[in-house]
């Protein structure tokens, strides 16, 4: 994955010095708001096929995250980042992954993904919990590679241990709209447990 992260990097770094030379003529909203079209929808496009990606590869997606915010706020590089993201409800670069591969299964298991998905994914045999309450506990794929890290980043197998650790809350949300922003809603608070997420 090294080649297309450092594209994406690359790019982003690009568009970054661009809108630096323009920040000063925008309002602090406007700025934002191309920042998120320009940057951060590049590097959430087919971010799902990153799961599971080399700690430095990911540090590198993250370091375009906090360059955007630092550039938003006008802030040095000696500031800390923690704050900025918290103000712009940031996600991580880890926790959007997560966030793609949660709602990718949340299509599939309501049928609003391609064929070619949805056979990735099934709820396991026991997902029946007491008489009251079912559980959407996804069937646990294994995949025998050398390394086994690499079976491990296969999609459906980084999908269910994501989708498997959510609450049922999140789950079983009874629409996309509402799943998106519970599960945005509990990756955030999880990430910075100190602030309470309305």
């Amino acid at each position: 994955m090294r080649s297309p992260v450092s594209q994406t990097v690359s790019a982003c770094f690009g568009i970054l010095s661009q809108l630096r030379s323009i920040r000063r003529s925008l309002s602090h909203l406007v700025f934002q708001s191309l920042i998120a079209a320009l940057v951060l929808t590049k590097l959430d496009f087919g971010n799902a096929a990153l799961a599971g990606i080399p700690l430095f590869q990911l540090d590198r997606l993250q370091a375009v995250m906090n360059a955007a915010a630092r550039l938003i706020y006008q802030s040095s590089r000696c500031d800390h980042i923690t704050p900025l993201l918290q103000c712009l409800h940031w996600l991580r670069a880890l926790e959007r992954i997560s966030y793609k591969l949660a709602v990718l299964v949340y299509q599939c298991l309501h049928g609003l993904a391609p064929a070619y998905l949805v056979t990735l994914y099934s709820l396991s045999p026991d997902y029946l919990v007491d008489n009251a309450c079912a559980c959407h506990q996804l069937r646990q794929w294994r995949y025998h590679s050398r390394p086994s890290t690499i079976g491990d980043r296969a999609l459906p197998v980084a999908a269910a241990k994501i989708w498997n650790n959510l609450p049922s809350e999140v789950t079983f949300s009874d629409c996309l709209r509402t799943f998106k922003a519970k599960l945005k809603t509990h990756l955030f608070s999880s990430l910075f447990p100190q602030l309470t997420v309305k």
